[in-house]
């Protein structure tokens, strides 16, 4: 097995289509075009039918207000970035705002490229775009061509011992492994092609877009201080190689400076996967490798959530992964509604819970547990169906990857790939006592419990009215009132798995 794609053929020009690989270095599809074209141009486009569904949403409930989105602010901070890191080679990047499939051919053709590369994209909308770009250029006698560049192993790279794709993840991983030699690691020597950069032609050298002629204002993602672009990503990755060691031990706690924080620059490939699994897997081979070794398996988590996806697009419309679960019957009415806005909000009276929404809301970014801890809760104590979770986290998660967020909340709900599936049901308070012991977390965004001590942060209602009134706290109106009981939503949920 390989990664090496062979070219029939070189060409005289070609045109460089960046979409989730926004980077200048160790790039699949930048790396062939410069080795097999005398003249290679690079363009952006911010596609039309991603943007405008993301503007609905916004205007849905903030219908006169213009829509904020960090992720838009994050892709311009790079582009300026990536336009400068191709101009320094020689090159710029042309950005375009439009339908991809009309502006990818119409630019093509006025450039005159023999062909433009990119990177695979798996999910199956993407896919179809692709498609309709492919044929289009093939009308104009011009050709795709595509390459693995997101993730270490595609589609059907890593199968079972008959010649299937796994769908638990703990076989996938050690197959995952077993495969894995150095070349798979090995970085596109991008730069020993440089001089092939071509420069945009001046009527197509606009620079980029002001976030206004994007349908955008201007978010918060500065104030957050999010590192942005490849610059961005090698400052994190710089630190968090300081305390990788601890991973394991503090990934869990969000209070605790635990995680990586690059998911972010994974999903935009700021980062190619390469450099992180290359590190991940040579530091998890040492004697004090635990740390880098449970890193390394949240990577292949990863690609195992690509891999379900590229074989399974049904859960792109909505489809549970197995599929007896389609009929499961959710809450609904009135109630629902009011849970469900009240989860969003962060007004579901258990704190834990309630600070991981308003991280969210605010940051645009939740550390993974809670990630977990919320989902639970939303299906499983609320009784919701986990696709508007699903979709609730696709609009605000600034890493958001449609199979990383769909594999996670299938998890969440025991409807996707799982060995053990209906009877995990997180409790909310002994997951909040584990992972936020103090209460750090909570406090940070929820200032109004910051006087109630360690012992009833986690569930403020067993301290009782007197006691609370101590550390200034009145529920139902400093703070909810619990808007469920856990041990009855268990039950409720064991019968309607049907056990």
């Amino acid at each position: 097995m390989t990664r090496v794609r062979r070219l029939n053929s070189d060409f005289d020009t070609g045109l460089v289509w960046f979409r989730r690989d926004l980077r200048a270095t160790d790039h699949a599809a930048l790396y062939y075009a410069l080795k097999h074209c005398q003249r290679v141009w690079c363009v952006f486009v911010f596609d039309t039918p991603i943007l405008q569904p993301i503007i609905d949403v916004w205007h849905a409930s903030h219908p006169k207000e213009t829509p904020q989105d960090r992720r838009i602010d994050f892709i311009l901070a790079t582009l300026e970035e990536l336009d400068q890191a191709l101009r320094k080679h020689g090159g710029g990047l042309i950005v375009m705002h439009g339908d991809a499939r009309e502006a990818i051919p119409s630019l093509a053709a006025q450039l005159e490229v023999e062909a433009v590369f990119t990177n695979h994209d798996y999910e199956p909308v993407a896919a179809e775009r692709d498609e309709a770009v492919r044929e289009q250029l093939a009308a104009q006698g011009r050709e795709l061509l595509t390459f693995k560049d997101q993730v270490i192993f595609e589609r059907d790279e890593i199968l079972t011992g008959q010649s299937k794709p796994f769908s638990v993840f703990t076989p996938y991983k050690n197959a995952w492994l077993k495969e894995l030699n150095a070349f798979d690691l090995k970085p596109y020597p991008v730069e020993s092609y440089k001089k092939h950069f071509a420069k945009p032609p001046a009527k197509l050298d606009h620079g980029l877009p002001k976030l206004k002629q994007l349908g955008f204002a201007p978010s918060n993602l500065a104030e957050l201080k999010i590192p942005t672009g490849a610059s961005g990503a090698k400052h994190l990755l710089d630190d968090f190689k300081s305390r990788i060691d601890s991973y394991a031990e503090r990934r869990d706690f969000p209070a605790a400076k635990g995680p990586s924080y690059l998911s972010v620059h994974l999903r935009f490939g700021t980062i190619s996967i390469r450099t992180l699994a290359r590190l991940a897997h040579e530091l998890s081979l040492q004697p004090d490798g635990q740390g880098a070794a449970t890193w390394l398996s949240e990577l292949i988590w990863r690609d195992f959530y690509f891999m379900i996806l590229s074989h399974h697009p049904k859960l792109a419309s909505g489809a549970a992964f197995k599929a007896e679960y389609d009929s499961l019957r959710w809450e609904k009415g009135r109630h629902a509604n009011e849970a469900f806005a009240a989860w969003c909000d962060g007004r579901t009276g258990y704190p834990l819970v309630d600070a991981a929404m308003l991280q969210l809301n605010q940051t645009g970014y939740m550390h993974n547990r809670l990630r977990m801890v919320t989902a639970s809760f939303l299906v499983k104590d609320l009784g919701i169906d986990w696709r508007l979770g699903e979709r609730y986290f696709a609009e605000l998660l600034n890493d958001f990857d449609f199979s990383a967020n769909n594999g996670g909340w299938q998890w969440a709900a025991s409807t996707g790939c799982d060995a053990q599936p209906y009877f995990r049901i997180f409790n909310p308070v002994t997951q909040s006592e584990k992972f936020d012991p103090e209460g750090r977390f909570i406090k940070r965004y929820l200032p109004q419990l910051d006087k109630v001590p360690p012992k009833w942060i986690h569930a403020p209602w067993m301290a009782g009215v007197e006691r609370l009134a101590e550390f200034g706290v009145t529920l139902g109106e400093d703070y909810p009132v619990p808007i469920v009981d856990h041990a009855e939503a268990r039950e409720r949920t064991l019968a309607r798995f049907g056990k």
